[in-house]
């Protein structure tokens, strides 16, 4: 609890030691990418809503795979509004139809998750916008049509619901996407605060910021924060978590930031365009 509250002092007051980053590389090519995320080998894969796709790349911007295009059935989506991969499986937020799909590595589908016309009230979940899996294999899924989280085991078994209208002071209220720590916490972005939650759903801390965040990522013990033009970052392993501002150098013109993330001491930004690949200076 002390360093969730060392981060929620840092963010309300002055962002410390702001780090500069230098353009080194441009990657990709989308339409629209709504959400990436990196794992543990280093493939990239981008969520782009306007031609319903995931496309996985490498690190040097070569093409892997490309799946979906617009529908309902297996490895097709309607607004894939978010994903997240470890080593082994990738799971996408099939938004409108209100799903989340699940795939191995190499995108071959595995099973979906899908329970807005379940009998059962506490497990139900329409318009998913964000879904992570925890390191004890949980699958914890962003309902935005009633403002919770609902989790589920390995499997795709119901297990609880958090986060809402009876939650108080940790109710959400327009949660926009969530992230896992490698501790199991869940940290959810709703306005302008980051709300924590441990893995048995319980309130365990809050960030609040000057402005409303867009995309929030966590990678192995680095948590990164966006809005539309600002990026920061805390080490999770650090006992202070100062947050930091990063500062971009070497861009010509503006982007509006979508996502971004650290991996191997290097900053990757999502626009909805291309991946901007910065070194620390």
């Amino acid at each position: 609890m002390k360093s969730i509250f060392a981060l929620l002092f840092i963010l309300i007051g002055t962002v410390i030691f702001p780090q500069k980053f230098q353009l080194e590389n441009k990657i990709g090519r989308f339409v629209n990418a709504s959400s990436f995320y990196i794992n543990s080998a280093g493939y990239i894969y981008v969520s782009d809503i306007n031609t319903d796709e995931i496309t996985v790349l490498d690190t040097s911007g070569n093409l892997v795979k490309n799946i979906g295009g617009y529908g309902w059935r297996q490895s097709a989506f309607d607004n894939p509004a978010d994903i997240f991969a470890d080593a082994l499986k990738v799971y996408v937020a099939d938004k409108n139809n209100h799903r989340i799909q699940r795939f191995d590595k190499n995108l071959n589908f595995n099973f979906q998750i899908l329970t807005r016309q379940s009998e059962v009230e506490q497990e139900r979940f329409g318009y998913p916008l964000s879904a992570v899996m925890s390191n004890q294999g949980d699958i914890f899924i962003l309902d935005s049509e009633n403002s919770r989280i609902v989790k589920f085991d390995i499997f795709g078994n119901f297990l609880q619901n958090f986060g809402g209208y009876d939650y108080g002071n940790y109710a959400l209220q327009k949660p926009l996407q969530l992230a896992v720590s490698m501790q199991n916490n869940i940290f959810v972005i709703d306005g302008n605060q980051v709300i924590i939650f441990d893995q048995y759903g319980n309130g365990s801390g809050k960030m609040t910021g000057i402005e409303d965040f867009t995309s929030i990522r966590i990678i192995f013990e680095w948590l990164t924060v966006t809005s539309k033009d600002k990026i920061y970052t805390a080490n999770l392993r650090s006992p202070e978590m100062n947050l930091k501002e990063y500062l971009l150098e070497g861009i010509e013109g503006k982007f509006e930031i979508v996502s971004a993330l650290v991996f191997n001491n290097k900053l990757f930004v999502l626009s909805k365009k291309e991946i901007f690949i910065f070194n620390r200076i």
